[in-house]
């Protein structure tokens, strides 16, 4: 997230006394705050039967026929799947501030900012807010829309301000005074960058939620939070499990957690629901990685182009069968991969569009190539019963794959402004 990476701080030192002190006035640019009253935030919730238009790519859950699509920090669409071949937006969930999702026996919980909420869709057209747990991510912030920083000394704490739900950029100049190699600003942060069963949903890759048997899953930048939802509401665990690299996706595979970080895989066990124990970790180079398993293969992606990634394009397959100790097989040099998704032995993977490859032997994956739809900007997908989901930039694309001589494209729904 751009709002983690490379934080720095310039830190006052108060040295009396020194005479080679030097003053002098620093300009830069930083992101404040905006704020929105307590009440006004948690009272915002609306549930319409009325489709909303879907501007812009977000996480994805498949559950029971219907497929629900995070519109980045506005709410969830809901869009009725029992006929894949034309897909019926039903209603729209306005949720501010929401970014990740994941339901189990017709419950929906999703993240809003510093809050999760839980919905009722045993009547998918008619979502009904069952309840809020405030404040239970305190790190969870809006996105950046640019490279400069976040002020964190006006942002935190936030209890008596409201709920932060946005920035403004500002340009600053303030007297800086050095000491021998030190410099202060009042300690201003600045930064350079900014599986499924039927009562359980099927999330894409790029998913921060995950569930495993009665509890949920979440990480949000270098936490992780775990939910035991057996009772009428979610009861969080503990304290949240420190777990660093700045997590950006969680798979749940077996009992265990395959988390993908922008410097390689971590594996934590989950035997212990409540006591995730870490197992092992897997460096590669520097870049986001989702991550999805099957049959004890792990698959990666690297790619670059934004601010987790720096120059390189790859997949990965790790033998995960001993989960202490992964070892890498091999790697594939691609165009620019994001969201990837495996079925009982076929690969779907968002590169250049669309890439589908039948994995026999993980060596000879780039010789079996099965389909290349190209032309679209692939961001993640859901290979459920022979039937792909693809979200991309400009569309919600889905694939019928039951005849892997001919998959084809069988239907569309239009994304963007």
């Amino acid at each position: 997230m751009k709002k983690n990476l490379f934080l720095f701080s310039l830190t006052l030192l108060a040295l009396t006394g020194c005479e080679n002190k030097v003053t002098e006035m620093v300009t830069y640019k930083i992101n404040e705050p905006i704020f929105m009253a307590t009440s006004t935030f948690r009272n915002s919730v609306k549930v319409t039967t009325e489709p909303q238009k879907i501007t812009s790519i977000g996480k994805m859950c498949f559950y029971n026929n219907y497929l629900y699509i995070s519109e980045p920090e506005k709410g969830i669409h809901i869009i009725n799947n029992t006929d894949p071949t034309n897909p019926q937006q039903t209603g729209f969930i306005e949720l501010l501030g929401n970014a990740d999702l994941a339901i189990r026996n017709g419950l929906l919980y999703a993240d809003s900012y510093i809050d999760l909420v839980w919905f009722d869709v045993s009547n998918p057209a008619l979502p009904e807010l069952k309840g809020r747990l405030d404040s239970i991510f305190p790190n969870a912030f809006p996105m950046t829309q640019n490279q400069y920083g976040i002020d964190y000394t006006v942002s935190y704490p936030t209890t008596n301000k409201g709920i932060i739900i946005g920035w403004v950029l500002k340009e600053r100049t303030e007297e800086v005074s050095t000491y021998a190699g030190g410099y202060g600003n009042g300690g201003i942060a600045l930064n350079a960058g900014s599986s499924g069963s039927n009562s359980t949903g099927i999330n894409g890759s790029m998913s921060r939620f995950s569930i495993y048997n009665d509890h949920l899953y979440s990480v949000i930048n270098n936490y992780l939070n775990v939910f035991d939802l057996k009772g009428n509401k979610p009861v969080k665990s503990g304290a949240d499990f420190y777990i660093g690299r700045n997590v950006e996706t969680i798979f749940s595979y077996k009992d265990n957690m395959f988390m993908g970080t922008p410097t390689g895989l971590l594996i934590y066990s989950v035997k212990d629901p409540l006591k995730p124990v870490f197992q092992s970790s897997l460096s590669h180079v520097y870049g986001c990685d989702p991550v999805v398993v099957e049959n004890d293969l792990a698959y990666v992606t690297v790619h670059s182009g934004n601010l987790c990634g720096q120059s390189s394009n790859e997949l990965f397959i790790v033998d995960v069968s001993n989960i202490k100790s992964p070892k890498q097989l091999v790697s594939y040099t691609m165009t620019n991969p994001k969201g990837l998704g495996i079925d009982n032995g076929k690969l779907f993977l968002c590169d250049d569009g669309l890439k589908i490859y039948k994995v026999t032997d993980p060596q000879t994956i780039m010789s079996n190539q099965l389909a290349h739809y190209s032309g679209m900007n692939g961001y993640d997908v859901i290979p459920q019963n022979n039937i792909l989901m693809m979200i991309a930039s400009d569309g919600l694309y889905q694939y019928n794959y039951s005849d892997l001589n001919n998959i084809r494209q069988i239907s569309k729904i239009p994304i963007g402004k």
